[in-house]
């Protein structure tokens, strides 16, 4: 072989070379395009990572992975005043409890006083209760990942407004007082308080129904009964008229004289119901309009009277101590207690006719 034929032949294998070399620089470019353009269009996964990302159940780098089941849902408690959808918006407690396993037992899991709380929980079944005032709702509710965003309450209540009157005027700040009871039988048999104490032309928040209200004035027997009925939605305004008159008591060694200290007293009815019991140097207590027995107590003895009391009355009630009976000895006061009835113009006083 001649020299110009190695020069031509060495000449063809570069031009080959760099031609494998451009195939192959080619491929590789193109298959990097095809790898970018792929990874950009896949979607973001909501469980393990399969392969080809790396081994079976690894996750994928920079990707944040919620396993179905254990999220949190959303969903947002509603409380509606009636069922035509009238929304609550203030005055609300949400109370939030999931039964604890294995027991029969629950736990506060959430209280909020939000009016309408978007609250977060894990998958399952718990108990809501939402408090208006003195209404009140309670009822289960079931979160899942896929349940709706929002869980309505519905609790048909209403509004109760109690006016008292005592002499036709309204009654003074203080005076009147009163409880409101529900159809519903306590453990006793009786009908469930629902609140106790309640002072006069406060608006009570209830659930419909018909309650009973006792109205008392002062704190004997000088009280009103009334049955009413609370509508959803509506404001139900009631007046209870009170009669009765005052009566202060005092124990006294003579007419008109110093009231003795620390006297028991026990005021009763005519037929002889107990009405009000204290103690005290002038106890001031009203009562209903009636006939009574007072009877004091002091010094181990027990002295009477009786009295009436009628409508807007405001009386004084004076007890005399009579003379002390002595024992056969005469040598001291007897330390057994002595019922003595005190005399009216010498005479005594008969309690069933005062």
């Amino acid at each position: 072989m001649t020299e110009p034929s190695r020069s031509l032949n060495a000449s063809s294998l570069c031009q080959r070379l760099r031609a494998i070399a451009a195939i192959v620089l080619a491929a590789i470019t193109l298959s990097l395009l095809t790898a970018t353009g792929s990874f950009a269009q896949e979607p973001v996964p909501d469980g393990p990572a399969p392969a080809p990302w790396g081994p079976a159940g690894s996750k994928r780098q920079n990707t944040t992975t919620v396993e179905r089941g254990k999220s949190k849902g959303g969903v947002k408690l509603v409380a509606l005043l009636t069922g035509d959808g009238q929304q609550i918006e203030q005055g609300l407690i949400w109370r939030v409890f999931r039964t604890v396993p294995r027991t029969t037992k629950s736990k506060l899991v959430l209280e909020s006083r939000e009016p309408s709380p978007l609250v977060k929980l894990a998958p399952g079944e718990y108990t809501v209760n939402v408090a208006f005032g003195r209404a009140n709702l309670t009822r289960k509710i079931v979160i899942k990942p896929d349940g709706p965003p929002f869980e309505p309450f519905v609790l048909n209540a209403g509004g109760l407004r109690v006016t008292a009157m005592v002499a036709g005027k309204p009654a003074p700040p203080g005076a009147v007082s009163y409880s409101i009871y529900s159809d519903d039988r306590d453990e006793f048999e009786g009908n469930s308080a629902v609140i106790t104490g309640a002072k006069p032309n406060l608006i009570i928040r209830l659930n419909s129904g018909i309650y009973r209200i006792v109205s008392i004035y002062g704190d004997a027997n000088a009280k009103v009964e009334a049955d009413v009925t609370v509508e959803a939605g509506k404001l139900t305004e009631t007046t209870v008229t009170h009669t009765g008159g005052k009566a202060t008591f005092k124990l006294v060694t003579r007419a008109g004289g110093e009231a003795v200290p620390d006297t028991r007293w026990t005021i009763q009815t005519a037929d002889g119901d107990s009405v009000k019991e204290s103690v005290g140097a002038l106890p001031t207590h009203v009562l209903a309009p009636g006939k009574y027995h007072v009877t004091a107590s002091s010094g181990g003895r027990l002295y009477q009277n009786s009295f009436e009391i009628k409508d807007g009355d405001n009386i004084s009630v004076e007890v005399l101590m009579a003379n002390i009976a002595t024992d056969d000895n005469a040598n001291r006061v007897s330390s057994g207690a002595t019922t003595i009835a005190p005399t009216n113009g010498g005479m005594p006083m008969d309690f069933r006719n005062p």
